[in-house]
């Protein structure tokens, strides 16, 4: 019997498998969030690789869309290529002074490499729910492809205004900016899996989204379809690392109850 792929957004599978939840202090996680900011300038402590390596594999658990895990991020060693960086993010003191720098990048281009990889996956695994196949067989396909030109995108997007008068339906994406919308979104969750390790290592972070985007692209060597989503410094922060106290409006402004 054909299964439908949709099946795996509202029923439950039946499944041998559970996790049961790990008891973390909610004063220490208050503690991790207050304790990262955004820091301009760093001492010169460096960072230990192995703590480098343990946060990368940390941004790599970080929640994504259908586990297309659409992201990639350089660990840039290369003095030539580090000073390259800094040169394309202004010169500013968080790249100049960083010890290391994490470029994070957004891919809209490998997800039929990673459909394929779910597909092995559960060829080699027990158990897997019928509408998980059909969902990567079927519907991944359906909403990642856009076609030349995206044209492909745009006949999805008619279809859609007409169908959703009728019922919900998934809306986007429908053209290259959306793809590059849904790479971007997984990328920043994974960034701040980042941000979050090297706090709880003691160490601190800078996003930066000042920089040249295309002279970075030319230091990694990507083309069109990588996105450079921030660029991560780090290090200890210097005595004058952060520039002021942290300024967030009333609350009563962002979160709304309906």
């Amino acid at each position: 019997m054909k299964k439908d792929p949709t099946e795996i957004f509202n029923k439950i599978p039946e499944l041998n498998y559970s996790e049961e939840l790990s008891e973390v202090a909610p004063q220490e996680f208050d503690r991790l969030i207050k304790n990262r900011r955004s820091v301009r300038v760093y001492s010169n402590e460096r960072v230990p690789p192995e703590v480098v390596e343990q946060v990368l594999e940390w941004g790599l658990l970080a929640p994504n869309s259908s586990n297309l895990q659409p992201w990639e991020f350089y660990w840039v060693k290369d003095p030539k290529k580090k000073s390259e960086v800094v040169e394309a993010c202004f010169n500013q003191p968080a790249a100049k002074t960083a010890q290391e720098l994490i470029v994070c990048v957004a891919r809209i281009d490998h997800w039929r490499e990673r459909r394929k990889e779910m597909l092995e996956t559960f060829e080699k695994s027990e158990n897997i729910p019928a509408s998980a196949r059909a969902y990567y067989e079927k519907l991944v396909p359906l909403v990642y492809t856009q076609g030349p030109l995206s044209l492909f995108g745009y006949g999805k997007r008619l279809a859609t205004s007409v169908i959703g008068i009728f019922r919900p339906v998934p809306r986007e994406p429908t053209s290259r900016s959306d793809m590059r919308v849904w790479a971007v979104k997984s990328t920043a969750l994974a960034c701040q899996n980042i941000m979050m390790g090297f706090s709880a290592f003691g160490f601190d972070t800078c996003p930066m989204e000042g920089f040249d985007s295309r002279r970075v692209k030319r230091v990694l060597g990507l083309g069109r379809n990588a996105e450079i989503v921030m660029v991560i410094s780090v290090g200890k922060r210097d005595q004058k690392g952060v520039y002021g106290p942290r300024v967030r409006m009333a609350k009563e402004k962002f979160i709304k109850i309906v």
